[in-house]
């Protein structure tokens, strides 16, 4: 019998250490979640809390593993032309109107304000690798999420200017691609959940076709869903710049 117990503690020991660890999974998740470069058409609705949709169309680019990012709108008529560029992963943004034809950058202050109204915040939209730097990766254990076995990966939050005090990713044991993110806010108050959903294999890499950020409090929510999306696609040294709001 003590061999026998012997045993199943080894096995167990074994399978613990088989796991990533905390670190190993979020490096895992950033390199799924941001390829070198992608371009691609969505549409983003977004239902207020009487009800109510806005629906969006634009272009959208991303470069440089997420590190920067442009946006170009297509619809409605209201918004067409208007541009927004993001750097240095949404620490610097900047917004083009068409109709007054200039180029505004935002305060810092921004990337923790809501992204035209929606349940995304400027950060959420590009935040991308300084996840790394932010938050200090723990494994909480496994658990099922949608008839998924998924690692539980808490990220909690290293700098008090943070918009989070902690993330908590649920991530498929089977190709460590999240498809749950909970957020806390700077009260450690559970705010929003994001469902990343039909994740289909676009030219060998993972995507997220549908988006939806879920606001608990507001009881909102914004659907981002990809039109069309590809990544073999190459940006030239002025692409993600200023100048280039205007096209």
């Amino acid at each position: 019998m003590k061999r026998f117990i012997g045993l199943s503690l080894i096995l167990i020991n074994f399978l613990s250490a088989a796991d990533p660890s905390g670190p190993e999974l979020l490096d895992k998740i950033i390199d799924l979640m941001n390829p070198q470069n992608a371009k691609g058409i969505m549409e983003q609705t977004i239902v207020t809390t009487t009800g109510d949709h806005r629906t969006f169309k634009y272009e959208t680019y991303m470069g440089n593993h997420g590190e920067s990012s442009l946006m170009r709108y297509l619809e409605p008529s209201r918004v067409k032309g208007n541009a927004m560029l993001m750097t240095d992963y949404s620490d610097n943004i900047w917004m083009y109107n068409r109709r007054s034809n200039r180029v505004r950058k935002l305060a810092s202050s921004a990337k923790n304000q809501k992204f035209e109204g929606s349940d995304f915040t400027y950060e959420d939209m590009g935040s991308g690798d300084s996840w790394r730097t932010d938050y200090k990766p723990i494994l909480k254990g496994i658990e099922k999420i949608d008839h998924e076995k998924c690692y539980k990966l808490e990220l909690q939050s290293t700098f008090d200017n943070n918009s989070y005090t902690k993330m908590i990713c649920f991530v498929r044991m089977s190709d460590f691609f999240p498809i749950q993110i909970d957020y806390y806010d700077e009260n450690n108050v559970f705010t929003k959940s994001l469902y990343l959903e039909n994740i289909q294999s676009i030219e060998g890499i993972l995507t997220p076709m549908k988006m939806t950020m879920r606001n608990h409090l507001d009881k909102t929510e914004t659907v981002m869903t990809y039109l069309s999306i590809t990544y073999n696609v190459e940006f030239d040294k002025y692409f993600f710049t200023e100048r280039n709001l205007k096209k």
